[in-house]
């Protein structure tokens, strides 16, 4: 008697049969069995006052609620220089949206929504993006030409964004071998996604247009940790000139990966470069998973040409269907499409991604393309089926289909059926061919979503508005003049202080580094010590305490400078902070006054050790000189803190322990 096929068993075996592990587990070797291969595009937004090519103000956001207007735009391709549509382009228009653009006055102008030819380029942000390419090793260009680069998405009201390229063929020092890198370009900022429901996607306008620039590497990095210890670079190096944006959405990465003999896919817009390891991770494995069911399916189907699918439009009264998206798609005068994919056995449960199989693959593409709202479909090879076995045997007679194969049911408006079935099809056909060019969305659990057709070199294309711009060399070096050292320099530095590593990120991601040096060289603080306080006691402290009014960085040098004049020990910094980062106008005499500290002479400090040492033994807590140690030091602290040293201090009590 046959196995019963179980859907459930089929992801486990197919997941332990491409070789899936997961990051914890994963090392070096089972990245070079499957030919990990990764790049990236880091995009930050540059600290200028206007926007890139009006004079509206850059970095002035609203609420999602907060508008003056309303544009509506329906995106339509156009051809290339050479008489060609992006595929991006088409399949965008496919999904027949309808783009809403919220528009605040104040932030947006008649260039913006595509009424008015480009300003002249913002000068502001050219020179800032010279000086990023010229930290970043890259060959300036001779001259500047702004180009256009099509999005159909409605994420830039023209249907393109304004870009040029600044710098070429550079390259990075990581900790252990460099990364090349492709290109800088600057180019203007796309709106942000207020929603994106059936055929309605909403944005708002207040991001558009603001400068960008973007830094692409070559695929160098052959690791998940490479990939994040690249982006941590190239953003600390932006952040290193001082001259780029900070915070929530002000930088933002594509990651581009493949295996061996799959495809470069992008995971478009990751938030946060500590979802990267997670996510290369999981991408190469989806690929590698992809490639294994393109070499199935190819065992079963010497050539693809000969798959023939089916499908039918079902009557609901012909089928017990209780599943409740189907109960109420038929309510809601919705439409059920059945369709028969032969020889499919296995594969829309086989393994892809951590939670995820084949069958993903489908209804997040017809979420996008189709735009039918999940839940979308169901199919055979359910782990928790949704429709009854007896409904499925009556498909299976519908179709004659033999126990190969498998049925997909799909429900939603009549005219969105038409692009369901295309879609189905066609990603299945895609299977055959193996991993499909893509863009995904990505996740915080380290998956993706399928979010586009990959776009191709077809959507670029001269911008007849703008005239190129001639570089001088001298203006050049006189840009390159005063740049900060290479991140990878304060690395080696802070490694020879002896700084803890766990400080470093937060240090680079600050841009703290320069500070860390003033106070060190202009009031004599051990680096360690000043490293340490801002990797951890301040980074604590912002994490849990808010300011009354805005925090800068450089009032820890007057901190210190305080500390220095007012001959305190640094130890009181610690105490401090919190009163000085939730008020930075307070005065730190003040701040000492909050504290009761109180300054002591440090021979008065000292004159009490003997006391305190006699007191111990005549209790006799302990025979132990360390435990006498502690408890002097414990009794001494609070005074201690600030007028005298704790390394001094325990040193004074040793001398009176030993005597």
């Amino acid at each position: 008697m046959k196995n019963r096929f179980n859907p459930r068993t089929n992801w486990e075996n197919t997941r332990g049969k491409i070789g899936y592990v997961s990051r914890k587990e994963a090392v070096q070797e089972d990245y070079n069995k499957i030919g990990f291969m990764s790049g990236l595009e880091v995009h930050q937004q540059l600290l200028t006052s206007k926007k890139l090519f009006c004079n509206c103000p850059a970095g002035v956001y609203n609420k999602s609620e907060v508008y003056d207007a309303e544009v509506i735009r329906h995106m339509r391709p156009t051809l290339s220089e050479l008489g060609e549509y992006d595929g991006t382009a088409l399949m965008e228009f496919k999904t027949r949206k309808e783009i809403i653009y919220r528009i605040k006055n104040e932030t947006t102008c008649t260039y913006e929504v595509d009424d008015t030819p480009p300003f002249q380029l913002n000068r502001e942000a050219l020179e800032a993006s010279i000086e990023i390419s010229l930290l970043s090793k890259l060959n300036i260009v001779g001259e500047v030409h702004i180009t256009r680069k099509q999005y159909l998405d409605g994420s830039i009201p023209t249907g393109f964004q304004r870009t040029a390229i600044i710098g070429v063929e550079g390259e990075i020092q990581l900790k252990h071998k460099k990364v090349r890198l492709i290109q800088l370009s600057l180019e203007e900022d796309s709106c942000r996604e207020i929603s994106d429901i059936g055929h309605i996607r909403t944005y708002k306008t207040d991001r558009l247009g603001m400068p960008l620039i973007e830094t692409v590497t070559y695929p160098d990095c052959l690791n998940p940790d490479e990939v994040k210890e690249a982006c941590d670079y190239i953003r600390f190096l932006n952040r290193s000139t001082n001259k780029v944006r900070t915070g929530i959405g002000a930088g933002r990465e594509d990651v581009n990966v493949s295996c061996r003999g799959g495809s470069r896919v992008e995971i478009k817009g990751v938030a946060h470069t500590k979802w990267i390891p997670e996510l290369t991770h999981n991408e190469c494995f989806r690929q590698w998973a992809l490639l294994a069911i393109r070499d199935e399916l190819k065992k079963r189907y010497s050539d693809p040409d000969l798959w023939k699918p089916k499908h039918e439009y079902l009557k609901f009264h012909s089928y017990q269907f209780t599943y409740e998206p189907i109960v109420l798609a038929k309510k809601t005068g919705q439409r059920i499409l059945a369709i028969n994919l032969p020889g499919f056995k296995g594969i829309l449960s086989h393994f892809t991604q951590p939670g995820k199989s084949f069958a993903n693959e489908l209804s997040d593409r017809l979420k996008v393309i189709a735009c039918i709202e999940k839940p979308n479909m169901t199919h055979s090879e359910e782990f928790d089926p949704m429709v009854s076995k007896e409904d499925f045997s009556r498909l299976r007679e519908l179709f004659s289909a033999d126990d190969e194969d498998v049925q997909v049911i799909v429900w939603g408006p009549d005219e969105d059926l038409v692009t369901a079935l295309e879609t189905v099809v066609e990603r299945c056909r895609m299977a055959f061919e193996g991993v499909p060019n893509e863009t995904r969305k990505s996740f915080e659990d380290g998956t993706t979503i399928f979010e586009r057709v990959l776009p191709g070199a077809d959507r670029m294309y001269p911008d007849t508005d703008s005239a190129p711009i001639p570089l001088e060399d001298e203006d050049i070096i006189r840009m390159g003049q005063g740049l900060p050292e290479d991140v990878i320099d304060r690395y080696h530095k802070l490694k020879s202080w002896n700084v803890p590593e766990n400080t470093y990120t937060y240090i680079f991601k600050k841009n703290l580094f320069p500070l860390v040096v003033r106070i060190v060289e202009g009031f004599g603080f051990e680096p360690k010590k000043i490293c340490t306080f801002l990797g951890h006691t301040l980074k604590f402290v912002e994490g849990h305490y808010t300011p009354a009014d805005e925090f800068k960085y450089k009032i820890l040098y007057s901190l210190f400078r305080f500390l220095k004049e007012q001959n305190l020990d640094f130890e009181l910094s610690r105490k401090m902070i919190t009163i000085v980062y939730e008020h930075p106008k307070m005065e730190f005499e003040s701040v000492l006054n909050t504290l009761n500290f109180k300054r002591i002479p440090k021979d008065e400090i000292v004159s009490k050790i003997e006391f305190l040492k006699e007191k111990f033994y005549k209790i006799r807590y302990s025979e132990k000189d360390s435990d006498a140690l502690d408890w002097i030091m414990g009794q001494l602290r609070p005074s201690a803190i600030g007028n005298i040293s704790m390394t001094e201090l325990s040193n004074e009590v040793l001398k009176v322990l030993e005597k």
